[in-house]
């Protein structure tokens, strides 16, 4: 198989596939998106569901304000006949440490010069939000009500249905062996199954993108992280909103048919690829959850599994092109936040590739930051 494209796009997750809707909805023409598995098969499919604007950067905020702006007509913008479960439940920010509440009380500056309506509650407020929630050591929260829960796997099911109608082509599947450039241009990718020619390529393929890009030369500072999550029996609805402690390191919310999803970020964890789900998460999710929410200790599991993050050494997305090779796009790096924040980003990354003004700047999001040390961390990341 050997084919031609105007464009290839390398990930079927959700932020490729609204890459892909969104090229197609301006206008570009023979686009091929290529996924290794089947789509959500990797990061989207595996992630917490969550979405969030309460973020500790300006940058960040925006990205998700605009995101779940978008989210909420998602399904009518898509055409999409099913229900993407958007719920805004809000998402309760514990604090438990002076230094966390110096940094969630700038978080909230942050948020209020750009329109976010969060809050600092006080640890009653807090119990009065969740009922159950154990406030022993709290020093009080942040709340936004317009956080909230999506499905990923149906929100990425409505930009592919949508992409397919604009004419994009899906190949599952599929791996990406190899980036292909010649003259300091990009010129396609080899697959599995074959040559793909295309002037521009755009890789969206999480931790897997760091190997691609080495591929031609070009080296990316990010790496994977494993982090598990566990879902429980369904039961009647008794929680709204997502409780995130960043002191546990942990996360838990009541899906919209009664599951409880839940997760921990092991900051020991090897960077390197471990799909492996162990016992030593279950035991200490189980221990964490149960001091936070008691009442889940009646619940039982139904299954756990784990994910790769695709960290880079700020936290923050690589968003553009590489400079050296024209035509080589990246949307990659996103450090746990991609699903929250993918439909703004596929719309900017389709302004940028197009060569149009972006609706939101991005150049602090480029390839060039790490060489030049002009990190900038983001402090809200489990």
């Amino acid at each position: 198989m050997n084919k031609t494209a105007d464009i290839v796009i390398i990930g079927g997750g959700v932020i490729g596939c609204s890459i892909a809707y969104n090229l197609a909805k301006k206008g570009a023409k023979n686009i091929i998106l290529i996924e290794r598995k089947y789509l959500t098969s990797g990061a989207t499919g595996r992630c917490g569901a969550g979405v969030r604007m309460q973020f500790g950067t300006e940058t960040n905020c925006l990205l998700a304000k605009k995101s779940i702006e978008m989210f909420e007509q998602l399904e009518e913008e898509l055409g999409y006949d099913d229900s993407i479960e958007f719920k805004q439940g809000g998402y309760l920010l514990l604090a438990y440490t002076e230094k966390m509440v110096e940094q969630f009380h700038k978080n909230l500056g942050v948020q209020h010069k750009l329109g976010i309506p969060s809050r600092w509650v006080t640890p009653a407020e807090a119990k009065e939000i969740v009922p159950h929630l154990n406030t022993q050591g709290l020093l009080g929260a942040t709340f936004c009500g317009k956080d909230g829960h999506c499905n990923p796997f149906k929100t990425t099911d409505a930009y592919v249905k949508a992409a397919r109608r604009l004419g994009v082509e899906i190949m599952t599947y599929t791996e990406v062996t190899k980036l292909l450039a010649k003259d300091g241009k990009i010129t396609g990718v080899e697959t599995n199954k074959g040559v793909i020619e295309s002037p521009v390529v755009v890789c969206c393929a999480g931790a897997y993108s760091r190997d691609l890009a080495a591929t031609i030369g070009i080296e990316l500072p990010l790496h994977p992280e494993r982090h598990q999550i566990l879902v429980t029996e369904p039961v009647e609805m008794m929680q709204e909103p997502m409780v995130m402690s960043f002191y546990h390191g942990l996360y838990c919310q009541q899906v919209p048919h009664g599951s409880f999803v839940m997760g921990i970020g092991d900051p020991n964890e090897p960077k390197e690829f471990n799909y492996n789900s162990s016992w030593q998460f279950l035991h200490g999710m189980a221990a964490k959850v149960t001091f936070l929410l008691p009442p889940l200790a009646n619940l039982r599991v139904v299954r756990q599994w784990a994910g790769q993050y695709d960290m880079t050494p700020d936290r923050q997305q690589i968003l553009g092109s590489v400079p050296g090779t024209e035509g080589f796009y990246l949307a990659a790096g996103f450090s746990g936040h991609g699903f929250m924040i993918s439909p703004m980003t596929g719309k900017l990354m389709a302004e940028y590739i197009l060569g149009e003004e972006t609706s939101l700047p991005i150049d602090m999001f480029d390839f060039t930051r790490f060489a030049r040390g002009q990190l900038f961390v983001e402090p809200s990341v489990v």
